[in-house]
């Protein structure tokens, strides 16, 4: 649901201090109304209808805050709140956030807007506001006991300041971190350039999102929170595949992805089919000559990477954290691996006692996406999702890149998958083959074996399970 109330005019808001503040009663029938999205889907670009013009964002499975014109100051209110948010179908997790959802609704400001949000807590315990990466006066920080008193639940903060330079930001609290942040709360800021920059350059395309990760066991829907490493959702602004929506661009459009880090590690990004430049961090554009073609990049924990391309592939390429497991759904950290293991008597005997019983693991874990063993309720599958040749296998940080000639500018809209002209796809050769040429070389060159051993050794140890973490 969607829900625009109208802004109510007025110059009653709260004057502008060097600290964060509480808002009176008076003040707060002077508010702009808080605006309240709940649909998980990417919503079309927020087009400027006040204030200075820019290229609007897309936020991925998200959208941006609208705002209010008060005697030239931009205002927002954000309310920090319990949200249900849909992570992928038929799965949805109990999280805090902020206006309806988690993440909260993308900020889009221009480079020297004066800013004011209003923070409302309907938490039930003390939060605050820290405006990642912006410079700002020390009050306006967000570090609760530090820099302003928390906002205590059910009271409304103001915070005012001016956006002194462009680049990508993130928001989140500074308020029982490790707990705020585990539900949900976090969510992006995008200062654009006042003028032409020659640092940043125009783009067709402008695509956000954050990354986030979640412990949430199957069955149940609130994340634990005291986890440090051992998430098993890894999550794109709090969808997992296959509900992460294709990023849909036109063929020879310039792309910009803004990609911020809120989880507990790092994260390798990898785009398939082309070629990127890392354009921007947390500290801003980078310098040119500092700039060089990759298709990984890696995001260490709270940090920003803004990259570009030329969308000149036309096909649906993959686009995805590149730690296998964090392409991985509701993952049972403790299975022992159980690839070359003879099941087969064992299973016999289970099957008396289990009929429904099912071998796993013995030839990998691929046959898990073929599988219709039902799970718990409100659990998202382990590998999932179905393309246009069968199972993608896939979950968590994965989605795709969907280049077409055809696509109008400014249209987001799916395509549908990809017709590959006739011959350019990976088919079964059925003619005969020659013997593949093996390595039958063992310490040999310039480093021969020292005390080989006189017959062949086969380790058989396994080493104790002591859970997963360290990911």
């Amino acid at each position: 649901m969607f829900s625009r109330r109208n802004f109510i005019g007025g110059a009653g808001a709260a004057m502008a201090a060097a600290t964060a503040a509480s808002v009176s009663k008076v003040a707060m029938a002077a508010l702009p109304e808080p605006v309240i999205q709940t649909r998980p889907d990417t919503m079309p670009p927020l087009v400027p209808d006040t204030g200075r013009p820019y290229n609007p964002v897309v936020t991925l499975n998200g959208w941006t805050l609208p705002w209010r014109m008060n005697n030239g100051i931009k205002e927002f209110h954000l309310v920090a709140e319990p949200v249900v948010r849909e992570m992928t179908p038929g799965f949805k997790a109990h999280l805090w956030g902020y206006n309806g959802q988690s993440p909260g609704p993308t900020i889009e400001v221009v480079e020297g807007d004066r800013v004011r949000i209003f923070v409302t807590n309907r938490l039930p315990e003390v939060t605050s506001v820290h405006w990642h990466g912006q410079r700002l006066p020390n009050g306006m920080d967000g570090v609760s006991g530090l820099t302003q008193k928390g906002i205590e639940p059910g009271k409304t903060f103001v915070y005012e300041f001016v956006a002194r330079r462009p680049g990508t930001f993130m928001y989140h609290p500074h308020a029982d971190e490790m707990v705020q942040m585990a539900m949900g709360m976090m969510g992006f800021w995008i200062t654009h350039p006042k003028a032409r920059h020659p640092l940043i350059d125009e783009v067709d395309r402008d695509f956000v999102f954050l990354l986030n990760a979640y412990d949430i066991e199957p069955g149940s829907a609130t994340p634990k929170i005291m986890t440090m490493l051992d998430f098993n959702l890894w999550s794109w602004n709090s969808r997992i595949f296959p509900g992460i929506d294709p990023l849909v661009v036109r063929q020879y459009d310039k792309v910009r992805l803004r990609i911020g880090n809120l989880t507990m590690t790092n994260h390798p990004i990898h785009l398939h089919g082309h070629e990127f430049t890392v354009t921007g961090t947390d500290g801003g554009p980078t310098p040119k000559a500092s700039r060089w073609p990759e298709v990984t990049t890696d995001i260490a924990v709270g940090q920003m990477r803004q990259v570009e391309f030329l969308a000149d592939e036309q096909g649906d390429w993959a686009f995805h954290c590149h730690k296998s497991h964090h392409t991985m759904n509701a993952m049972g950290h403790n299975v022992p691996t159980m690839i070359g293991v003879d099941h087969r008597s064992v299973a016999r005997q289970i099957t008396q006692l289990v009929p429904d019983y099912m071998v796993m693991g013995e030839r990998g874990m691929h046959d898990m996406t073929e599988m219709e063993m039902p799970l718990p309720d409100n659990t998202a599958a382990m590998m999932t999702g179905t393309g246009p040749f069968g199972p993608v296998g896939m979950g968590g940080m994965f989605s795709v890149l969907k280049v077409r000639k055809d696509q109008k500018r400014g249209d987001y809209g799916d395509p549908g998958w990809y017709a590959h002209p006739a011959g350019t796809v990976a088919s079964e050769w059925s003619a005969a083959l020659d013997q593949p040429a093996r390595s039958g070389t063992h310490g040999v060159g310039s480093m021969p074996s020292a005390g080989k051993p006189s017959g062949v050794v086969e380790v058989t140890v396994r080493k104790p399970a002591g859970g997963h973490t360290g990911h």
